[in-house]
């Protein structure tokens, strides 16, 4: 481990020293980088960069591990990074990381996932993404109108370890709970981790074992694609099920398009990314930046999804 670690800070260490000596230099921490909407994030943090100009990103892949995650932010503390940004692989774990940080006055911004200590965050470290309350709630809503306040839900959630798929399954509850959508009734819910393939498997096994189900709300655009192609592949007619995904991702739009999905919500993801960077450089540059910043979520049919084909 020791070794992977002098690799690691060495590499950093080379390509910032290639860099131009009058660039700010970032480094950045994403969970995965198979994951498509954090594709989007990094275009997003690249392409200002590119455009402010004199910045230098050394953008890493924690591949879904926190351990990595956090040897990655030490590598950054170690060369000397102006700034870190970090999109979190476990949001429980972010106190340790802020206190890395903390430690040696290293500016830090969490972005895409909301840190547990958010509250509590030193003063110069921030965050900036879209408020998760009104993800699922936009997306049950509408539900909840296709439906007309009545059917059976199932819900296919994101990485339990994750205050995103946290949120949004709470939003659901939330929306069923009030007196116009209290006919819906959730009779199933599990993780697929985000990935489009366990959402086929997770939905496929559901209808093999005869569970019946009106809709399908799932915390990301890949479940419910992933969603769709197992009532493709099981022969369940897709007009008997209303889908829902969140992310407004291309793929879902297709969907959309197409008339298999019904319901999306845009996330912002290259906002997000070019909203990090932007804070970070307020951080260093000692200006006057907002600890949060929200981007708002927007609510995706088919009544208005040519609006958002161009924005991902």
């Amino acid at each position: 481990m020791k070794n992977v670690k002098r690799i690691g800070y060495g590499l950093i260490s080379f390509m910032l020293l290639m860099a131009p000596a009058s660039s700010e230099v970032i480094g950045i921490s994403i969970a995965n980088f198979d994951d498509n909407f954090l594709t989007v994030l990094r275009n997003g943090m690249s392409d200002y960069a590119r455009k402010k100009g004199n910045i230098t990103l050394q953008i890493e892949d924690a591949q879904g591990d926190v351990s990595r995650q956090q040897s990655q932010i030490q590598n950054f503390i170690a060369a000397k990074v102006d700034a870190i940004i970090v999109n979190p692989v476990d949001t429980d774990a972010t106190v340790a990381m802020s206190k890395l940080a903390e430690d040696r006055k290293v500016p830090l911004v969490y972005v895409n996932r909301q840190p547990i200590n958010v509250d509590s965050l030193p003063t110069n470290q921030a965050f900036v993404a879209s408020d998760e309350v009104e993800s699922g709630t936009l997306q049950t809503k509408e539900v909840c109108r296709l439906l007309k306040g009545k059917g059976k839900v199932v819900v296919i959630m994101g990485e339990l370890s994750n205050q995103a798929a946290r949120q949004r399954t709470q939003d659901v509850r939330d929306v069923i709970a009030t007196p116009e959508c209290s006919g819906m009734e959730i009779v199933e819910s599990q993780t697929a981790n985000w990935q489009r393939t366990q959402a086929l498997d997770l939905v496929t096994n559901w209808i093999t074992a005869g569970l019946a189900f009106d809709a399908v709300i799932a915390n990301a655009d890949e479940m419910a694609v992933g969603a769709i192609q197992a009532l493709k592949a099981t022969g369940r007619p897709l007009d008997s099920v209303v889908v829902a995904g969140i992310d407004g991702s291309r793929d879902a739009l297709a969907l959309m398009k197409a008339g298999d999905l019904e319901v999306t919500v845009f996330q912002d993801a290259f906002g997000q990314g070019s909203g990090a960077i932007e804070v970070a450089l307020k951080i260093i540059h000692g200006e006057p930046f907002d600890q949060k910043t929200y981007i708002p979520f927007e609510l995706v049919t088919p009544a208005n999804m040519a609006e958002f084909e161009n924005r991902n």
